[in-house]
């Protein structure tokens, strides 16, 4: 009866949810080839998605990323393999959120039960997507659930609205430097669709004070937010952790730009701040210096996006062409032609 319940509630919810974001309406957005190639190399049969560059775990922001881009790449049959896995295998908390961590080599295989909220935002947002596209509301329910379960993460801080990294470890209590985000974590372009699921949360305020957030915390010569972010008195670098722009903060620009961002005040800095001779950097806050010259196109295609969205740039075959090398690279890069092929096709060449 209770299933019942639930079921109806979210079939009420599948036939109101119209908020939903700009730059994920319309599935079939990905190339068909491009979506065979990633499944193909990251999705094992048992519908896990695999970091291959991290020793081949499987995470909740790897999940998330699989049932978004599943979505978008309107193929059903790859959602329901990779929810079932994400249902089963990491869906496991008390607290109605994903464990973060899961490693085929240890037994048992979760490793980490705190979790992650971006990888928590990307399983909800995708099963909104997905339930509302094809009529499926026991998708809407269990999306609808983890949203609700994700007001637990937004917190009050001097006014503000922050995103909590995790359950465990981030608050005022757990740090002297306390509380800590990291402002990647934000995915604003689900944040309308989580207030529809959720409304007593106030997502567009998130968003709103994210982006605040974020002009806040550019530091040093390129003025570019740093991966983690200690919040007790003004934003600065969280201890423990290097002052550095890297993997975490590269994707804020595309979040941005996914979620219909744009303002060239905010955007254009990060872009530039980010850019390397003919790569992405990551760079030490301070000295502004790089760390690491990142070359794949997933990573460079970030600020041509940004280009694009600004000014009108066009984007030429080479970011454009899609091959697998990593997973985290080759999920950027599926995220934002996605995102061009739907939103900015005068872009491509």
């Amino acid at each position: 009866m209770r299933h019942a319940r639930a079921l109806l509630a979210a079939a009420a919810v599948l036939a109101s949810l119209v908020a939903m974001s700009p730059s994920a309406m319309a599935a079939s957005s990905l190339p068909v080839e491009a979506w065979a190639q990633y499944k193909t190399r990251f999705v094992s049969p048992e519908g896990r998605v695999i970091d291959d560059a991290n020793g081949n775990i499987s995470h909740s922001e790897g999940q998330g990323y699989g049932l978004l881009l599943a979505y978008l790449a309107d193929d059903q049959p790859a959602f329901d393999l990779i929810w079932s896995f994400t249902r089963t295998e990491l869906l496991l908390r008390d607290d109605g959120l994903a464990v973060w961590k899961w490693d085929p080599a240890t037994k048992p295989h979760v490793t980490d039960s705190n979790n992650a909220s971006d990888g928590d935002i990307l399983i909800a947002y995708a099963a909104a997507l997905a339930g509302k596209a094809w009529g499926r509301p026991a998708l809407t329910a269990s999306a609808t659930s983890m949203a609700k379960a994700l007001g637990a993460m937004v917190a009050v801080h001097q006014g503000r609205l922050i995103l909590m990294p995790g359950a465990v470890g981030y608050g005022a209590a757990d740090r002297a430097d306390g509380p800590v985000v990291n402002l990647s974590y934000w995915v604003f372009e689900a944040f309308p669709v989580l207030a529809t699921l959720a409304p007593e949360t106030d997502w567009a305020k998130l968003a709103a004070d994210g982006k605040a957030l974020l002009a806040q915390s550019l530091t040093g010569p390129r003025k570019l937010p740093p991966e983690w972010l200690a919040l007790k008195a003004r934003p600065r670098p969280a201890a423990g952790f290097p002052a550095e722009f890297a993997y975490n903060a590269l994707r804020i620009p595309l979040y941005l730009v996914r979620a219909g961002e744009t303002d060239a005040e905010l955007l254009k800095p990060l872009a530039e701040g980010m850019s390397a001779e003919g790569g992405v950097a990551t760079v030490d806050l301070a000295a502004g210096t790089v760390k690491e010259r990142l070359t794949d196109a997933g990573y460079t295609i970030i600020p041509a996006l940004v280009s694009c969205v600004v000014d009108g740039s066009k984007i030429g075959p080479d970011l454009t062409h899609f091959t697998p090398t990593l997973y985290y690279p080759s999920t950027l890069h599926l995220l934002a032609l996605s995102f061009l092929s739907e939103r900015h096709p005068e872009c491509l060449s």
